[in-house]
């Protein structure tokens, strides 16, 4: 029971410290989220391309793995398994493979949640 409570105290710190840091970049400079979300993935798969990301997913477990960075280090660990098994084409396409069912139930939730939601414009 004990480590169990202590496993959600880490996954919330640590999914809450990467999204901590993304927003005092936000506050702090004129970084469009946009381009904080790029900057994040890019860094999940450059730590994820070294190895170094995995560690972090080993003990921290969901709260490393939600954020963007979670996906950078899929999309590159896919892609350097790909490359492993089947060359070029391999790299190219697995990165697509280990992120396809999370981008799949992604686009099926948002189109579910259309009918649902109506959108309204910003007024300038």
């Amino acid at each position: 029971m004990i480590t169990a409570i202590f496993m959600y105290i880490k996954v919330f710190c640590v999914g809450g410290l990467i999204c901590l840091i993304a927003e005092y970049i936000q506050i702090k400079t004129k970084i469009t989220p946009a381009r904080i979300l790029v900057i994040f993935l890019m860094i999940g798969a450059i730590l994820g391309g070294f190895g170094i990301y995995n560690y972090l997913v080993e003990w921290a477990g969901a709260g490393a793995t939600l954020p963007i960075t979670g996906f950078g280090n899929a999309l590159a660990r896919g892609a350097i398994d790909g490359a492993i098994s089947n060359g070029l084409f391999g790299a190219l396409g697995g990165g697509l493979m280990a992120t396809s069912a999370g981008v799949a139930v992604s686009i099926g939730l948002s189109y579910l949640i259309s009918f649902f939601v109506s959108s309204k414009s910003k007024k300038s």
